[in-house]
């Protein structure tokens, strides 16, 4: 479930940036919603070989800069790979990959348990691998 409201979350976004700046260009939220698709993918399949060389450069001091700059870099590959979405220029990638990683980490913030809801899971978990064990 939370895969498919960031999917959407990500559609959105890139959607609306697309009608705030011209330099974007995308058909419908169709095409939007296949973006964010494809955007997922890539990172999971390409992205690490992206991102690893890179946080060794910086010794992973900037890992969130990293991840930013290597999703920039997949929009653009997208740009490529899509007719019916145009990026002009590496500026508005990253402008679209930050909002886009904002709106992940408000998104999770939002869905994540109370902190007393997760010590709760915690210690009921503590409990039952205690009694297997003793």
């Amino acid at each position: 479930m939370n895969f498919i409201l960031h999917l959407l979350l990500d559609a959105a976004v890139i959607f609306g940036l697309a009608y705030i700046m011209p330099q974007v260009d995308v058909k419908n939220f169709g095409t939007a919603l296949l973006v964010a698709v494809l955007l997922a993918v890539l990172n999971f399949l390409i992205g690490w070989l992206f991102r690893f060389p890179l946080n060794l450069v910086t010794f992973f001091l900037l890992t969130g800069v990293v991840r930013i700059v290597v999703t920039a870099l997949i929009l653009k590959l997208i740009d490529k790979i899509l007719s019916s979405f145009r990026i002009d220029g590496f500026w508005p990638a990253l402008i679209i990959a930050i909002v886009v990683a904002v709106a992940g980490v408000l998104i999770d913030r939002l869905l994540a348990p109370p902190a007393y809801v997760q010590d709760e899971i915690g210690n009921t978990a503590m409990r039952s691998l205690q009694s297997l064990i003793g």
